[in-house]
């Protein structure tokens, strides 16, 4: 889709202030029901459009992604706008700079049409969770779009946006695209930058892109990836163009099949979808073998001691003083300390929305004097076996395979009102992050529910930085499709 547009932008078939009023209008039509977006950005969209059609007209060469509408998730720093992370506590906060991956897309004259919805700090699997809006799924309305990067799922889906970025902790890239028919890229730790980003989990998060097609996601990928020194923990990607790998030879490839994946507690439909995927593997040249990660059934208990920890830690500079909203602001200067502590409470009692509160706690206790040898330090311990179960997984095959989440997209309300079904949610995707390896999510099929047909996604998980392989399968299967 991005380079069918790119031709027809070079041809001047379309302008690219047509293509950004065509994408502004969709938003205008479609987000009062769909509620992607907090914030869409018409005239400085129109401005960015019109700088790449007056470098058209002048014969210059423009990237790929020039002049392609984009929408930006709310908790990646966009200079001089509003960025809030879905939370009241920084309803009134405009950012003082961009985000890394901002200024990369800069760079190649991107259009970004919005910031999109989410769950409160990116905690939540359904978008539930944001302080503004609930975004619905564009497949089906009374449904939720997923989540956190529920919004900017629901954008490209619902034909809002070309492409859009995400952030993914423990899944919130990829259960989305699944739940909304997409592709979702969680690249390798460390292989984009995160500054700018406002931090959930810092060993945990990725920002990745949601698309239509996987070829759209490998050149998204390809212009924010790589080196970053505002980033200690970024890899140099040398400039290399992702989209460019997608037709390499799979053939002797294996394709790994965690047997702890398929228990009998998997739907029906899900593993009859899942399966059918595996065939079309096999017929791309590709093996497909059973594999084992004795320690999978260990990732969400250790992902929810691990993340909430690192919230607790992350979120502690929100706190009425440094940031955003603070509460009692026009009581006495605050000289006596009780003061202080009564600003800091109030602030964050008023700002913060249940699950931020919730995750805040359970990562406090699981760090205070007691607990952190007995939680904590486990789980980082536990961790490290689950990052050698995938050295040695890898050792056997190239990729492995599973469902994207364990069932199709849910209605709202369905698990609002019990936190730990909904942190099932994230069974299938949280190992990435432990491990820190890159994934996909891409549509495979549809399952029945309730007389819907609803998108499912299958999830590849490829060896650390070889995004350009497991994208190339990922093609080559929707290509097949």
């Amino acid at each position: 889709m991005i380079r069918d547009l790119h031709e027809q932008l070079k041809r001047q078939e379309i302008s690219a202030v047509e293509l950004a009023e065509r994408y502004l209008k969709t938003i205008e039509t479609k987000d009062g029901e769909i509620q992607a977006f907090l914030d869409v950005r018409r005239e400085q969209a129109l401005r960015e459009a019109e700088a790449v059609d007056h470098k058209i007209m002048r014969g210059e060469t423009v990237d790929l992604l020039a002049g392609i509408p984009g929408a930006l998730k709310d908790n990646m720093c966009l200079r001089g706008e509003r960025t809030t992370a879905g939370s009241k506590i920084l309803d009134n906060y405009i950012a003082p700079y961009d985000a890394s991956v901002v200024e990369r897309l800069r760079q190649v004259d991107v259009v970004m049409v919005g910031k999109t919805n989410m769950d409160e700090f990116a905690m939540g699997s359904s978008t539930e969770n944001s302080a503004y809006q609930r975004t619905k799924n564009p497949v089906d309305t009374a449904r939720v779009p997923g989540g956190s990067s529920g919004g900017s799922a629901a954008a490209v889906a619902a034909d809002m946006a070309v492409w859009a970025l995400g952030s993914d902790t423990g899944g919130s890239i990829r259960q989305p695209a699944s739940f909304c028919g997409l592709v979702g890229l969680k690249p390798t730790y460390g292989r984009v930058s995160r500054s700018g980003l406002l931090a959930m989990a810092s060993s945990l998060d990725q920002i990745g892109p949601l698309t239509k097609t996987v070829e759209d996601a490998a050149i998204v990928f390809s212009r924010i990836s790589g080196f970053d020194r505002m980033d200690a923990t970024t890899a140099e990607s040398k400039g290399k163009m992702f989209e460019d790998f997608l037709d390499a030879d799979l053939r002797g490839k294996k394709v790994g099949i965690p047997r702890e994946y398929f228990s009998e507690s998997l739907d029906k439909d899900v593993r009859s979808v899942t399966m059918e995927a595996l065939e079309r593997f096999k017929s791309l040249g590709v093996s497909v073998e059973e594999i084992s990660l004795p320690h999978a059934a260990f990732s969400l208990p250790v992902y929810y001691i691990i993340m909430p920890a690192e919230v607790s830690s992350n979120l502690a500079r929100f706190d009425g003083i440094k940031y955003g909203l603070r509460v009692n602001d026009e009581k006495e200067r605050m000289v006596a300390a009780g003061s202080l502590l009564e600003t800091y409470l109030d602030s964050r009692a008023y700002g913060l929305g249940a699950e931020v509160k919730r995750r805040i706690m359970l990562g406090t206790y699981t760090l205070s004097a007691g607990y952190y040898d007995a939680y904590y330090q486990k789980a980082q311990k536990v961790r490290q076996l689950i990052r050698q179960d995938f050295e040695r997984a890898y050792g056997q095959v190239d990729f492995i395979f599973s469902p994207t989440a364990p069932e199709a997209a849910f209605k709202f309300g369905a698990k609002t009102d019990d936190p730990l079904t909904m942190y099932l949610s994230d069974i299938y995707t949280v190992t990435a992050n432990l491990a820190g390896v890159p994934a996909v999510s891409f549509p495979i099929g549809t399952v029945e529910v309730e007389g819907k047909s609803l998108p499912l996604g299958g999830q590849l998980q490829g060896k650390w930085f070889d995004e350009e392989g497991m994208l190339a399968l990922a093609h080559q299967y929707e290509r097949w499709s």
